[in-house]
């Protein structure tokens, strides 16, 4: 299924990150929501796309967006404004 946000919207694929304490591993029920994706789709705003490209990783606010399932996978349709920095 392909999904294309619309206007100022983009389309992440959150990136799990594995937390450790010592040797401890975190559970998933104890871990904060990820706050870093990569970008799958970019919606139809001219200026968005001047900022962010598919395959970009970026850092959004950590209760940003819609969550919705894509084959099984979780993903999160988010608005510009929710992004806050994009990693290089």
């Amino acid at each position: 299924m392909k999904v294309q946000p619309l206007d100022e919207r983009v389309l992440v694929e959150p990136l799990e990150q594995e937390e450790k304490v010592g040797s401890i591993i975190i559970p998933d029920t104890a871990k904060e929501k990820p706050s870093m994706g990569k970008v799958i789709a970019v919606g139809t705003d001219e200026e968005l796309k001047k900022l962010v490209k598919v395959g970009d990783k970026v850092i959004f606010g950590k209760f940003a967006g819609e969550e919705i399932k894509i084959e099984g996978k979780k993903h999160l349709v988010i608005s510009r404004s929710d992004i806050l920095a994009k990693v290089e």
